[in-house]
């Protein structure tokens, strides 16, 4: 990822990055949350039509938000975060990238969420969501403190359950989400959203996914579509011309089942 991050400033509290080949300036924390590729993956794997409103859940610094509008000229993107030193980063990366008109940032927890975020609103909600492993001592600082005891899945399905209500029936939710614990997605998912799309992400040849970006569509009935993912990096640890061209070009992830 550091390739992808051509720095241009950096203080004792943040760094100025650029994205998308210099298409999106980000500032971000010098410790602690730094962006790596998913935010970047998430996003391309999203098409937006004209009219649709997309939240992103647990925003952090907006990366993805910032991505997609970048993308989609007609995208308009509401964010939610947790930690309020992300949520004043992410309102200077707004007004960095000038996209205050079509890019906005919440502070606020999913248990008692900003009043502005009515529920059934959103035609997609995109996230990419902590992996709550509290046997592991590891705590989400996405999350309220009072999750801090629970186990993975209670905080994972706390956290579906808001994008969920969210959502506008027949809306997107689009994860990108750990390989090893997508059954306890799955299982979140199982009866409350259908026509589902599997895209592993591939480190390189040989070595198994670490991460997936999963799709459905809320309310409606239908399998589960495993697709053939792609391949991050080449043998000598080069991003491959796929991964490069979504990563600094700004090209989607196809997850439709006809390619």
């Amino acid at each position: 990822m550091q390739a992808l991050l051509e720095k241009s400033e950096n203080n004792n509290t943040y760094t100025e990055d650029a994205l998308l080949g210099g298409r999106v300036i980000i500032r971000q924390p010098v410790q602690g949350y730094r962006v790596a590729i998913d935010p970047l993956l998430l996003s391309a794997a999203i098409s937006v039509e004209p009219g649709e409103s997309i939240l992103d859940v647990g925003a952090g610094v907006s990366a993805a938000g910032l991505c997609l509008a970048t993308r989609f000229p007609y995208c308009r993107v509401m964010g939610i975060e947790l930690q309020k030193d992300l949520v004043r980063l992410a309102t200077d990366n707004i007004l960095l990238n000038n996209l205050r008109d079509r890019v906005e940032i919440l502070h606020g927890n999913l248990q008692n969420p900003p009043p502005r975020l009515a529920g059934g609103s959103y035609s997609q909600v995109i996230s990419n969501p902590p992996y709550f492993e509290s046997h592991h001592g590891r705590v989400s600082p996405f999350v309220s403190k009072a999750l801090s005891n629970h186990e993975e899945q209670s905080g994972m399905e706390m956290w579906f359950k808001f994008c969920l209500l969210m959502l506008k029936p027949m809306g997107k939710i689009t994860f990108i989400y750990r390989a090893d614990m997508l059954d306890r997605l799955l299982s979140l998912f199982y009866g409350k959203v259908g026509n589902i799309s599997i895209f592993p992400l591939w480190p390189s040849k040989d070595q198994p996914a670490k991460r997936v970006i999963v799709q459905g569509i809320k309310g409606i009935k239908g399998g589960v579509n495993l697709l053939s993912g792609m391949f991050l990096h080449n043998e000598d640890g080069s991003f491959t011309q796929e991964a490069d061209d979504i990563l600094r070009n700004g090209k989607s992830i196809s997850l439709s089942v006809l390619n």
